[in-house]
């Protein structure tokens, strides 16, 4: 639960921050009060710049073109979305920057190894970013993403209002909105 920054909050967060940079194997893990879709959003704006690939899977990876798409216009930070679907991925050509996926779709029952997208990823030159939020906690490799964000009531089984974007650089993309500019979220 979040708290107002006592001591007691403090140690509290601090514990649980360590668990999950411990689990996901990110230097970052940035807490958010609020839903996997909000944390996803966040980290689309303030991460994907230039050309990215989606990585079709089903339902929550048509959501993540659908916020990619409105972060294009957002942050003007994005040149080029191309999707494709996950069966095709293997023989895909094209140079991205970033490489979007859901790496467990539950929506079909599909679960895509990350160790799997991160060697397309750098297949293609790019960066991978994840939504971790049916996968964290339940599967292993998400260290090979450079970027994931997830929400705390699934795999982690904790309560729900709490999502979390985790990563090793500090982004430099300037976000026009408070709410979701990471840096809100950093500064609390």
């Amino acid at each position: 639960c979040f708290g107002r920054g006592d001591n007691d909050y403090k140690a509290v967060e601090k514990k649980v921050i360590g668990y999950l940079q411990n689990l996901s194997g990110h230097e970052y893990v940035v807490p958010l009060q609020g839903s996997a879709s909000l944390a996803l959003e966040i980290m689309i704006n303030n991460f994907m710049t230039g050309r990215i690939l989606v990585v079709s899977s089903g339902y929550y990876s048509d959501r993540l073109e659908q916020i990619t798409k409105m972060a294009k216009d957002q942050t003007g930070c994005i040149e080029h979305i191309e999707c494709v679907n996950w069966k095709n991925l293997a023989d895909f050509e094209g140079k991205y920057d970033w490489v979007l996926a859901c790496s467990t779709e539950t929506s079909i029952g599909l679960k895509l190894p990350i160790s799997w997208l991160s060697s397309q990823a750098n297949r293609l030159n790019a960066k991978l970013i994840l939504d971790a939020t049916a996968s964290i906690g339940l599967e292993s490799d998400h260290e090979q993403a450079d970027v994931i964000a997830y929400s705390s009531c699934k795999g982690l089984f904790g309560l729900t209002g709490a999502a979390f974007v985790a990563f090793n650089e500090i982004p430099d993309i300037p976000v026009n909105s408070f709410y979701l500019d990471l840096q809100s979220h950093i500064e609390k």
